[in-house]
């Protein structure tokens, strides 16, 4: 494997719903008869793609099937989809918590997990009496364990509670203990699940500090989470997973554009599906988004600084006063960059019943890259009729429409290139 340190090689996992096991005797006996006649699992040809937004036709689910990839010592890995995609069977594969239905894991020393608040921790435990048992698991020696435990017990904030049973510990508290024994007792693989997000938001900037050391220091790290930001920060690599097959592997930009893409399948066509509507009343629907764009016949593209147009038509199923529409610009790790309101220029509107066209233009001061539009129809006292998020995507080229001559950029520098006047004597 040589300086890789984990290797998932056709992993699948086969779950029947709403059963335990197999679910009946008859299918018990049917398996087992198979393999002692050296023949092929008989249930392992059934089974749908895990898609939860439609009915299947089989007792049988694929939560995950045909997953490879390799991960190198030191990498930090993001592992990304929508709820349901299979991450978290995924890593409970990885960390050897449940088995895989077909394929194999092979791993290059010690793994440390946090899958679920609590994972690990015996609840009538106490803090202190948990790190010890944490540590045994990892095979480290009582002395081992105890050279660190000033450090986790500082890291966590936990050391009021130390010696207190953990099931009268918050979740918060269980989340900071568990994080801080699992990145200290130096484990070669560390796996974290969203877990993070029960933690507030100064301990959750000090959990990705944690795992930028523990990469630093030669270690991998696997880590799941929705928060974009947090995996554009931490990761070079993302796993994109959808319906628990693999959608996309590679870097950290591209993989959170197609988790975007794979959240709104839609997205490019202009087409307003059912599932694209956060909130709506059933007064008000978004019929249609689009990209006023002359230059590009693909609609989604456009150049560095150029005005950028957006038209949408609304139908209003009554009349309805003092109506206010709103545009936001997202990045494409879910930061809010730019949003306008029609209340800035002008007043709440009045509309009638029919069809409602809108367009706004937009200063384009962006840098080059992919952002998403998403679209808002509201009261003035703040309810929302319709309200559409990371509906239409649009992709700022790296070159001037009147220069060919490409531009430096990173999003490290910021979303956006300000007017600026420079005066150097």
């Amino acid at each position: 494997m040589s300086n890789v340190v984990l290797k998932a090689e056709n992993i699948a996992k086969q779950y029947r719903l709403g059963q335990l096991g197999t679910g009946t005797i008859s299918h018990d006996l049917n398996r087992l008869v198979a393999k002692l006649r050296g023949k092929e699992d008989p249930y392992l040809k059934i089974g749908e793609a895990n898609d939860r937004s439609q009915f299947g036709g089989s007792d049988y689910v694929w939560s995950l099937k045909d997953i490879n990839f390799e991960v190198k010592q030191g990498e930090v890995l993001g592992i990304i989809g929508k709820n349901g995609a299979g991450k978290s069977t995924l890593l409970k594969i990885l960390s050897q918590v449940t088995t895989p239905t077909t394929g194999q894991v092979k791993v290059k020393g010690r793994i440390a997990a946090l899958l679920e608040v609590g994972t690990g921790f015996h609840p009538d435990l106490s803090g202190r009496e948990n790190i010890f048992l944490n540590g045994a698991i990892l095979g480290m020696t009582k002395v081992e364990i105890k050279s660190k435990l000033d450090e986790i017990v500082d890291f966590s904030g936990v050391a009021k509670y130390l010696d207190t049973p953990v099931k009268r510990y918050s979740s918060g508290m269980m989340v900071r203990l568990g994080f801080a024994v699992a990145a200290h007792l130096e484990p070669e693989i560390l796996i974290v699940d969203e877990v993070l997000a029960v933690g507030d938001a100064e301990f959750q900037e000090k959990c990705l500090g944690k795992m930028k050391n523990v990469s630093g220091q030669g270690r991998t790290v696997l880590f799941v989470s929705h928060n974009m930001a947090a995996i554009k920060s931490l990761c070079k690599r993302t796993i994109v997973l959808k319906n628990g097959e693999t959608y996309f592997d590679g870097n950290v930009v591209d993989g959170i554009t197609k988790y975007l893409e794979a959240l709104n399948p839609s997205i490019n066509k202009g087409a307003i599906e059912k599932h694209h509507r956060t909130v709506n009343t059933g007064f008000v629907f978004i019929k249609s988004v689009s990209l006023e764009n002359e230059e590009f016949a693909n609609g989604n593209s456009i150049y560095f600084n150029n005005e950028i147009g957006i038209s949408c038509q609304v139908e209003f199923l009554k009349d309805i006063s003092n109506v206010l529409f709103d545009i936001r610009i997202m990045s494409a790790d879910g930061i809010e960059i730019l949003h306008s309101m029609n209340i800035y220029e002008n007043n709440f509107v009045d509309v009638k019943k029919g069809m409602v066209n809108t367009n706004v233009i937009l200063e384009n001061r962006l840098q080059p890259g992919k952002y998403f539009i998403t679209i808002g129809v509201h009261l003035s006292d703040g309810l929302t009729l319709d309200y559409l998020e990371n509906i239409l995507e649009i992709n700022v080229l790296n070159v001037a429409k009147n220069n060919q001559k490409g531009l430096i950029y990173d999003f490290k520098l910021g979303y956006v290139r300000p007017h600026a006047t420079w005066k150097i004597n």
